[in-house]
């Protein structure tokens, strides 16, 4: 590895000129990757209501719906809107009473389904259909036409407006993101190190890391906007202590071979990389367990940001060690003295409390599972939305003026007598919050000959081999009503036909539910698992892994405990990704510190007091740089967001960034202590070393000087 780094220090002229042009290629596949901004679209192809959403492209010519409401509209200013929508590009068709019956028929006379499916008041309502499913560009296109024509007493709700505001509000606030995250960690870089121009030369390298993984992404189908959102937040928290690891290493060969700063970087790229491949593990395999999900937005995560780590692990030796031997003059002469006085006194403190830490574990621990086990998840993904943006309004339309929140779809292959479906429909209308149930035969009646349908209604409710039914329910979207709902028109409906199938939006989150549970099982046992198995290979033990996965397990209870007890409720995704990724990126913290603790126990023949007081003072320092540096980057964009989704997610992350960082430093050095002889029973080199498990100094310990 010296080699190597005495390679990249001859030739960083040349590294720096080929990581510059490497940034056209990458703002290339990064403009050109697309965003899918529909969270539902990442559930498994197995899933029946979404073949019942395939079918309904194929067979059908549509894939999403929206149900607008008109407000104080004459009938044939109505009929002339529809008109206009229908004209829209990529809008198939839209459903309003005029396609059964003539205006001119006074809406008194119209059957009581369709007056409640249609009127109410001085409203009416409308279902246009799209094209294309809810998240495609076509659709959100035309829904933006749609709000565009319809003006202002019409709202245009359901799930693609839905889908259309979260883009507009990705787009407004993801830049914002990186300039907030960036401004914060460059505060914190600022006060915890002793050099202006070295944390700028760190955020250029991490934001050209950032736009290489970003690029990258050209080879998946898509990039969830989720992950677009938190990619550059995460790479800047998660890789800014590669960075501060070579510089440090940089200046301490510096003394060792003054004069020579060529091969003090050689030797500080060899360090580093030894260390940080191996620290850098655990944070992949954080991310990589949510591969493992069956829900594949977490696939979409895990994947780019692995990747985005490899990237900032090859870029930190390579694209760094060259930027700051370039810079080199410039970061001596903006060096300052440190503005964070000598930590080691309280570092002493932290030791001499070991006891008073322990027992702060064992009250909290329990209170601590109590609240992640019961905080409240949320699965309605306009709940993560604002209040003043145009599908809220649209929704909140929908039910005052129709006491209705969703419309489930039945979709029914052919083989059904009328008789059937009549009884079918008849016994779905008697479940629990259905409103109104509405199809052909509802329509015009179960002897109504099919050749004298209106063209139009029956090429929207009827194919080839299947045959549509709407269903309109009081319940919103995610909720225990709306589950068991679903659930029991499912027993009906495949009471009269197997192949029969219950979809729309309800339904694709009752699925969403119902998969991600699993899977929060599921990536959390993977995780601790690869991580336990990574530490165990690292320090040859049994019992340090057990001892380091359990100290940020803690720490992760005590973060997710937090909503339970604050009465706040979560977005799913962020109940899932916050475990693996608090466990992988910040157990390091845990590493550091146990890695000194082991080295003083071995090589230099320490007495347990004495190295666990080392290893404190020695990390001490690095924690909370590392520590603090994660929570700028995910704290700023957790108070800027307005889309709880992303907020929620970067509120756990900036919480869970200081938590993990006060436990290692309170209560592992106390683990350490505590645990000492069965550490050194259970791990090889300790063992082959002989060393001793009663220490023989029991005075008080010198504070050593901080390295």
């Amino acid at each position: 590895m010296i080699q190597m780094g005495k390679w990249i220090t001859r030739h960083k002229n040349m590294i720096l000129v080929i990581a510059v042009l490497l940034l056209i290629p990458a703002v290339f596949g990064y403009v050109t990757t697309r965003v899918n901004y529909d969270v539902l679209s990442y559930l498994p192809e197995s899933l029946e209501t979404v073949e019942g959403q395939e079918i309904m492209v194929d067979e059908f010519g549509m894939g999403a719906f929206s149900m607008i409401v008109v407000e104080g509209m004459e009938m044939k200013d109505v009929s002339a809107l529809e008109e206009k929508v229908e004209a829209i590009d990529h809008v198939s068709d839209v459903l309003w009473y005029d396609d059964m019956l003539d205006t001119t028929v006074p809406t008194e006379m119209l059957p009581t389904d369709l007056q409640e499916a249609f009127f109410n008041g001085d409203a009416t309502m409308m279902i246009a259909f799209f094209d294309g499913t809810t998240s495609e560009d076509t659709t959100m296109d035309a829904i933006a036409e749609i709000r565009e024509t319809v003006g202002e007493n019409a709202y245009a709700s359901g799930m693609s407006g839905v889908v259309t505001d979260i883009k507009d509000l990705a787009l407004q606030e993801m830049p914002v993101y990186v300039v907030v995250a960036s401004a914060l960690s460059l505060l914190i870089l600022l006060i915890t190190m002793d050099s202006l121009v070295a944390p700028l030369i760190f955020l250029v390298t991490i934001g050209m890391t950032v736009i290489y993984n970003l690029g990258s992404n050209f080879f998946l189908e898509d990039v969830s906007y989720i992950t677009q959102a938190l990619a550059a937040v995460l790479q800047l928290a998660v890789t800014m202590d590669y960075s501060i690891f070579l510089l440090e290493s940089y200046e301490a060969n510096k003394k060792r071979f003054p004069g020579d700063k060529n091969r003090a970087m050689a030797h500080a790229i060899s360090n580093t990389f030894k260390s940080v491949s191996s620290s850098s593990l655990t944070t992949i395999a954080g991310f990589i367990a949510l591969c493992f999900m069956t829900y594949k937005l977490g696939t979409n995560i895990g994947i780019v940001m692995s990747k985005g780590v490899i990237i900032g692990v090859i870029a930190c030796v390579t694209v760094l060690p060259a930027m700051i031997l370039v810079f080199d003059k410039a970061i001596e002469k903006t060096s300052h003295k440190p503005l964070i006085p000598s930590l080691n006194r309280l570092s002493g403190h932290v030791i001499r409390l070991r006891w008073v830490a322990l027992a702060v574990f064992a009250v909290l621990l329990f209170p601590a599972a109590y609240g992640n086990n019961n905080y409240e998840i949320y699965y309605n993904l306009d709940t993560s939305l604002p209040e003043d943006i145009p599908s809220y309004e649209a929704n909140q339309k929908l039910q005052e003026n129709f006491d209705m929140s969703v419309v489930h779809m039945v979709l029914l292959e052919d083989g059904l007598s009328a008789k059937e479906k009549n009884a079918m429909l008849e016994e779905i209308g008697e479940v629990d919050g259905v409103k109104w149930v509405l199809g052909l035969d509802s329509l015009f009646g179960p002897n109504f000959p099919d050749t004298m349908l209106p063209s139009d209604v029956r090429d929207m409710l009827k194919s080839g081999d299947h045959e549509l039914q709407f269903i309109c329910s009081d319940y919103a979207s995610a909720t225990d009503e709306s589950n068991e709902q679903i659930h029991q028109i499912d027993e009906i409906v495949k009471s009269y036909q197997d192949g029969g199938m219950v979809i729309g939006e309800a339904p694709l989150m009752k699925d969403l539910s119902d998969v991600t549970n699993v899977d929060l099982e599921n990536v959390n046992i993977i995780s601790i698992a690869a991580i336990f198995l990574i530490i165990m290979i690292t320090f040859k033990s049994i019992s340090i892994p057990v001892i380091l996965v359990s100290v940020i397990e803690f720490a992760i209870l005590c973060n997710m405990a937090v909503p339970y007890y604050t009465d706040t409720s979560l977005p799913f995704v962020a109940s899932i990704v916050i475990g693996t990724i608090q466990l992988g990126a910040t157990v390091d913290y845990a590493i550091l510190m146990t890695n000194r603790y082991h080295k003083e126990r071995v090589l230099q023949k320490r007495s347990k007091r004495d190295a666990v007081l080392i290893a404190h003072q020695t990390s001490f320092k690095s924690i909370l740089t590392s520590g603090f540096c994660f929570f700028a980057a995910t704290f700023g964009v957790s108070v800027y967001s307005r889309v709880d989704m992303i907020g929620s997610i970067c509120t756990l992350l900036s919480r869970g960034a200081i938590i993990s960082m006060v436990v290692v430093l309170a209560i592992l050095p106390a683990m350490l202590w505590l645990f000492d002889g069965l550490i050194i029973r259970s791990t090889w080199d300790m063992v082959k070393a002989a060393i001793p498990q009663r220490d023989r100094q029991n005075g008080n310990i010198p504070i050593e000087k901080e390295s």
